[in-house]
């Protein structure tokens, strides 16, 4: 019986010896150091991972990495690209939709691989597949978008690096650079509509409960041009909810919307009430606001209305001396930034001074 024991015991030993021998794994450096890099468009952030071989003084196209498609001899795929790096798969998430080389393809991780060519040019590849080792098991089936782009002749660059060359609000340059050879492609967003979307799925949860949430969401969709989404989200500001009322931010806000939709009658009354909620400073940025719009007397009547009620505070002289300059009427701006001047912080006296001595040459300061 002890002697059975011990037999049991002897192996289960020896099973869990061989367990251990093959789930422990060193960490131990890669010979090509694996590395990330980010760009983030709008909302939109796009990830690249990747290793990073080196020259090394080889010859790397057309040699280390063969033209075209090629049998590797490991692995299953008998026509593989370039893995576009070194070891496991390079790989490239986007967390929405997005557009490369002007074709369409899905949120999601894919595996990263370009078969470049002789002639000049490259055929960036995006997998399903984004875990396999390389591209020995590369299987076209699996592609779920192919894109051609033109490669290009650049300084030498030692250790293979993805990079963001170029990026604005809607797009952004995605480019590996080896050797002398760089490989760019172009990643296209849909900023507004995907901000949009994604506001109007915050609004549906706890976000929807705070009543400046609405107000920030109104401002970004007045602002990308969306006046009737604009509309929908500071009307609920300002009223029929439980949090709802009205404040300088949505009575000015609803009131440039209306105005951009030729509705300015209707404007100039929330301008009105606005102006009765407002702080020296909110009402002198209404002020000029109208300025901005052609309401110059309009701005005239707002931004002498707020000198009397805020005590003459500089930022109301100051407002009152734009309007006054918007109608021409360079004497009486010159007195009322004079007044503002004496009453103004020393770090905005410089500015003041400036705008004063335009007054005097009889040029507009706004």
């Amino acid at each position: 019986m002890k002697q059975s024991n011990l037999i049991l015991t002897c192996i289960a030993g020896a099973m869990m010896l061989f367990s251990i021998q093959i789930n422990a794994q060193l960490k131990t450096p890669e010979g090509s150091q694996r590395a990330q890099t980010m760009q983030r468009v709008g909302i939109t952030n796009i990830t690249i991972d990747y290793g990073r071989p080196s020259v090394n003084e080889r010859e790397i196209w057309g040699k280390l990495v063969p033209y075209g498609f090629t049998n590797l001899g490991f692995g299953t795929a008998t026509a593989a690209p370039w893995r576009a790096g070194a070891n496991s798969n390079s790989t490239i998430e986007f967390t929405h939709d997005v557009k490369v080389e002007g074709k369409d393809i899905k949120a999601g991780t894919y595996g990263l691989h370009i078969a470049v060519k002789e002639d000049g040019g490259a055929t960036v590849i995006f997998s399903n597949n984004s875990t396999s080792w390389g591209s020995y098991f590369y299987e076209e089936k699996e592609d779920a978008l192919r894109v051609d782009v033109k490669t290009k002749e650049a300084p030498h660059t030692e250790t293979l690096t993805f990079l963001f060359p170029e990026v604005d609000a809607n797009s952004t340059i995605a480019a590996l650079r080896w050797g002398k050879k760089e490989i760019p492609f172009k990643i296209e967003v849909d900023v507004k509509n995907i901000v949009i979307s994604g506001i109007k799925n915050d609004l549906r949860n706890s976000a929807g409960f705070t009543q400046t949430n609405w107000d920030n969401a109104a401002n970004y969709a007045f602002n990308a041009g969306e006046l009737d989404q604009a509309l929908e989200w500071v009307n609920a500001s300002i009223e029929g909810n439980f949090f709802s009322k009205e404040t300088f931010a949505n009575l000015s806000l609803k009131s440039q919307i209306l105005a951009k939709q030729g509705k300015t009658d209707d404007a100039m009354m929330l301008v009105d009430k606005a102006a009765k909620l407002g702080t020296a400073r909110q009402v002198f940025r209404l002020g000029t606001g109208l300025i901005g719009q052609g309401q110059k007397d309009k701005a005239l009547v707002v931004l002498k209305d707020n000198v009397k009620n805020n005590n003459g505070a500089w930022p109301s002289n100051y407002g009152l001396a734009k309007a006054y300059s918007a109608t021409g009427d360079y004497k009486n701006a010159i007195k009322a930034i004079t007044t503002s001047l004496g009453k103004a912080p020393e770090r905005f006296k410089g500015r003041l001074n400036g705008d004063l001595e335009k007054l005097k040459k009889g040029e507009d300061i706004n």
